[in-house]
């Protein structure tokens, strides 16, 4: 199958509208015309993830981290994404990521699948996208029954496989609603106060916002990669759905970068 029809069938979804001005998802590395029978599925597409393609015989990684964020002056191996692109070139594997339009599509993106994850109803966007019915940021919804505050962060803790929660204090209130942004997310924090969340699921927040919370919500910390794993799940679904024969692989090289002691 042609790179180009693969592409097409992930945009159909998550079009590249949907991404952020500042973002550059889209084909990084190859030729639409080129031909696709194996494909690897990752969040962030390393060195060790090109040399997992190589062994199992992959022409296409599928990524949500564009591996190309900013124009390269040079290729000459200098930086980990120069020699991923050098490698990429010279092997003949295709590269594509799908980023913040894979997280801002509503009905089956990021968020969504988040969303699904911790048991969300009744979802609607934290911020609609202007002029796209189907995008946008974050996402809010409801417990179909309130939770206590520890056994919902205990499940979502287990639920997304996280070694190390991060928060704000406790409220000593049930948990109803329930507000999310796979990545980093505290950009939405005052949309998820102003919509009644009694809990924020996201990444990445910076010491000095989680001040920001001021006893109204509980800030809960997953981590950047923890809250965007499954969207692998989410690829291999789009793909497997329209080409159930394709030979996809999930990427067992990938993983967070940030350990914990």
């Amino acid at each position: 199958m042609k790179l180009a029809e693969i592409i097409s069938l992930l945009e159909q979804s998550a079009p590249l509208d949907y991404q952020e001005s500042w973002d550059n998802a889209g084909l990084q590395v190859g030729q639409p015309d080129s031909e696709v029978s194996d494909i690897l599925l990752c969040i962030d597409v390393t060195e060790q993830v090109l040399d997992e393609a190589l062994e199992s015989g992959c022409q296409l990684v599928v990524s949500h981290h564009p591996l190309i964020f900013h124009g390269l002056k040079t290729l000459r191996g200098g930086s980990s994404v120069e020699r991923c692109v050098m490698k990429a070139i010279k092997h003949d594997i295709a590269v594509y990521s799908a980023h913040t339009n894979m997280d801002n599509w509503l009905q089956g993106g990021v968020n969504a699948r988040i969303a699904r994850k911790i048991g969300l109803e009744h979802c609607e966007p934290l911020v609609p996208a202007p002029g796209h019915m189907q995008a946008g940021s974050g996402m809010i919804g409801e417990l179909p029954h309130p939770e206590d505050e520890t056994s919902f962060l205990l499940r979502v803790k287990d639920t997304f496989r996280v070694p190390c929660l991060k928060m704000t204090r406790l409220l000593g209130k049930p948990v109803r609603k329930v507000a999310l942004c796979g990545g980093a997310g505290s950009f939405l924090l005052p949309q998820a106060i102003d919509k009644g969340a009694d809990v924020f699921v996201s990444a990445d927040f910076k010491y000095h916002e989680f001040f920001q919370a001021e006893s109204r919500i509980v800030i809960a910390d997953i981590g950047h990669y923890e809250s965007e794993q499954y969207t692998k799940e989410i690829f291999f679904e789009l793909i497997s759905k329209k080409i159930p024969t394709f030979a996809i692989h999930f990427s067992k090289a990938d993983g967070s970068p940030v350990n914990y002691l």
